[in-house]
């Protein structure tokens, strides 16, 4: 991590209205789900949502290697072509920034302007992770183990590259996956080819992309995106709490059909078939999706996920009335824990997981 000259901690504020020149910018970089494809159990690599931060690396897949040093009996480093010969898992997970709902937050905080589409479930498929560190030798003392990308840029005025850490209980899990694939074809190097971390149930910026080096450390990782960055705050003074698990969610696919400028929604009366998807972190199971009309709460139809980590499918039938209706829902997982109805305060519109809220108009 390096202080850069070049760059200040920059203009960013809390804002009301319009958004910036740069948050369109980002917005532009940065893609997300269509919230109608999440009729899909898997979603489309083409429609996985997508947190660059800085940019997409031109790597070599032939001169690639993963270097795993530090507090290690024997460092390691190792081409794509051996680490494609370890044991491979591959598992469904859902996906979610900790920005996502940042929009709904006001007032909002400057940076990537998420409303609902940065979630997405894919397969994603490689070695556990814990198959490369116990080849290296975890040593006695160490306290975490620092993963750091190809990607390297600014952010608040320090020069670094992505990387984020674990706990060694964390990262020897079985779920935590070294992966190469995603939906059984070669990942797209927008999603971190040839090689990232998925950690299931975490915010996405856990998952590090473009993966070149595994750092095992016996002092606590002291990167820009772990200690400053990814922290639930009340104002810019407070020290921050770190952001680990996703707070359980749910969204609805839109009914009807759209308006292409406004994207306001036109529903036929009669019985309109409501549905979407409901997930929680740290393989929390959801128990219940409930679906507002006007608030007025039902409890819709919940099926099984695929995994524990990956989203589940919800569905209810409204028996749609002309005019002017409000449609929202709510997950609650197996924690008891629920949707609130108003976001909640995070002083950069982290963890967002407020209810849905659609309006439509009935003809």
């Amino acid at each position: 991590m390096t202080d850069s000259p070049f760059f200040s901690r920059g203009p960013r504020r809390h804002v009301d209205g319009d958004f910036s020149a740069e948050e369109l910018t980002l917005a532009n970089r940065n893609s997300g789900i269509a919230l109608e494809m999440m009729r899909h159990d898997l979603t489309p690599a083409g429609m996985h949502y997508l947190l660059i931060h800085f940019d997409i690396p031109d790597i070599d897949a032939e001169a690639w290697r993963l270097n795993v040093t530090g507090n290690v009996t024997s460092p390691l480093s190792l081409s794509l072509a051996e680490l494609q010969t370890l044991p491979s898992r591959t598992l469904p997970v859902t996906l979610e920034c900790a920005g996502n709902g940042r929009a709904g937050v006001t007032p909002r905080y400057q940076s990537m302007p998420w409303r609902h589409e940065a979630v997405g479930t894919a397969e994603w498929s490689g070695t556990p992770l814990r198959h490369i560190l116990e080849r290296a030798g975890i040593g006695e003392r160490t306290v975490e183990i620092a993963f750091l990308g190809a990607d390297r840029g600014f952010a608040g005025g320090v020069e670094h590259n992505f990387g984020w850490s674990l706990t060694p209980d964390e990262a020897l899990s079985d779920d935590v996956l070294l992966c190469t694939a995603m939906n059984g074809t070669p990942l797209l190097p927008q999603h971190g080819f040839p090689a990232r971390l998925i950690v299931p149930g975490w915010y996405g910026m856990a998952s590090v992309k473009w993966l070149t080096d595994i750092q095992v450390l016996d002092q606590p990782f002291d990167g820009y995106q772990k200690t400053t960055a990814y922290k639930f705050r009340r104002d810019k003074d407070d020290p921050g709490q770190p952001i680990d698990f996703i707070r359980v969610k749910s969204l609805m696919i839109p009914p009807g059909m759209p308006d292409w400028f406004t994207r306001a929604r036109l529903v036929e009366h009669g019985p309109v078939e409501l549905t979407g998807r409901a997930w929680s972190g740290a393989g929390t199971a959801i128990a219940k999706v409930e679906v507002a009309v006007d608030d007025n709460w039902f409890e819709a139809l919940l099926e099984p996920p695929q995994d524990r980590f990956a989203w589940s499918n919800w569905r209810f039938t409204w028996q749609a009335t002309p005019g002017e209706h409000v449609l929202k829902c709510r997950a609650t997982d197996e924690n008891g824990d629920t949707q609130p109805l108003a976001p909640r305060w995070d002083n950069s519109g982290y963890g967002n997981n407020a209810v849905h809220v659609v309006p439509v108009t009935v003809r």
